[in-house]
This record gives structure tokens, C-alpha cells and sequence, in this order.
């Protein structure tokens, strides 16, 4: 059985970072997205603020259109700490895992845990 003509969907391609101490990002006060990252909602992000943190992460890690936006805008520290709270799509997250694999420790370690 071959697989159905124009089965094929349209894959946004993730940027992930060449090394993670290149995340040199802020790690507290107010961050403002430029539009091209934060294209669906507010642009700004309280670092102080949990919840908002994380939707930084995640909008930052979805729509980073090359590894300056990473370098910019994630901490190294942070990231490792928010990573298994972070609701990414599986292709993201097993890219990131694959060339980290302390992100894949931090994420099997989460899931024990559960």
C-alpha cells in the first residue's frame, strides 16, 4: 500500500541553537517581541511574571526565524528550568532534545516524576 498523493503538510522549520550557552537573554524585567515573533497576541513579556516567562519561551522557541532571536531573547539557566513545563510541538521539542540531550534528561526525569 503507497502513501496517499498530497499527504505531505506544510512544515514550519524550528531553529534550534548551535550551543546553549549562547542563550545570553534577559532574565527579568519587560520584553518587547518584535512583530515577526509575537505575531498573534501581546508583544510584551514580563520576565517577573511565571506565566508570562513561559509564554516568552514558547513563543520565542516557535517562531524564532533564525538563531539570533534564540541568542536574544532565551537564558540558558531559564530554559533549563521551564523545559518540561513548556508545551512545545513534538518536532520542536525532539530537535532541541536531539542536539541537547540534558534537555532530554530534564524532560525523562519530568516524566518520572509523573
Amino acid at each position: 500500500m503507497g502513501a496517499a498523493v498530497g499527504s505531505r503538510r506544510y512544515a514550519k522549520p524550528y531553529v534550534v541553537a548551535e550551543r546553549l550557552e549562547l542563550l545570553t537573554g534577559p532574565t527579568g524585567g519587560s520584553v518587547q517581541l518584535p512583530a515577526y515573533l509575537a505575531w498573534s497576541g501581546s508583544s510584551e513579556y514580563d520576565l517577573d511574571a511565571p506565566g508570562r516567562i513561559i509564554d516568552l519561551y514558547r513563543t520565542v522557541l516557535i517562531e524564532a526565524a533564525n538563531p539570533a532571536d534564540l541568542y536574544a531573547y532565551l537564558d540558558v539557566g531559564t530554559l533549563q528550568r521551564l523545559w518540561s513545563y513548556l508545551w512545545l510541538p513534538l518536532e520542536l521539542r525532539m530537535a532541541w532534545e536531539d542536539r541537547f540531550p540534558q534537555l532530554a534528561e530534564l524532560s525523562r526525569l519530568a516524566k518520572a516524576r509523573r
